[in-house]
């Protein structure tokens, strides 16, 4: 059998993927992760008299919290599974990179198991992060100015 056959073969019976309904579900769930984070700032700004942006941070950090807390129960990977990338794009998906890595990693030891091993994968999303935010900083410099 040649390679072209197998391909045809292949793709035949691989399943197909509804990517328009995946679409779908991804915008209204990532739209509810906004309405969330808006929700929780104007929460965190009424109740605790905190500025917008001090309620911000907070908001940040209890959609970090919420998404370790999902991933170390086991039940972010099932949300994810209906929801797509409406949980993996916000900060939560960046939560869940961090803590599924800690939790595999942890007996081999706090700094040799977690702490070598937490970055793994979300040390290139930190890279990429940083690499491009110099890049479009510096293409502002030369096209706006300062």
């Amino acid at each position: 059998m040649e390679k072209s056959e197998y391909k045809q073969m292949v793709d035949k019976y691989t399943p197909k993927e509804p990517r328009l309904r995946n679409a779908v579900i991804a915008f209204l769930i990532g739209g509810l992760m906004g309405m969330l984070g808006n929700f929780l700032i104007d929460i965190y700004s009424y109740y605790f008299d905190l500025s917008s942006k001090d309620a911000s941070v907070f908001m940040i950090i209890t959609l970090v919290f919420l998404g370790c807390f999902l991933t170390c129960l086991g039940f972010f990977d099932k949300c994810v599974g209906f929801a797509k990338c409406g949980l993996i794009v916000p900060i939560t998906g960046f939560a869940h990179a961090m803590m599924s890595a800690a939790l595999e990693y942890r007996k081999e030891g706090l700094v040799t198991g977690i702490g070598a091993n937490m970055f793994k994968l979300a040390g290139s999303v930190i890279i990429f992060g940083v690499v491009s935010a110099y890049f479009f900083g510096l293409l502002r410099i030369l096209v706006v100015g300062a």
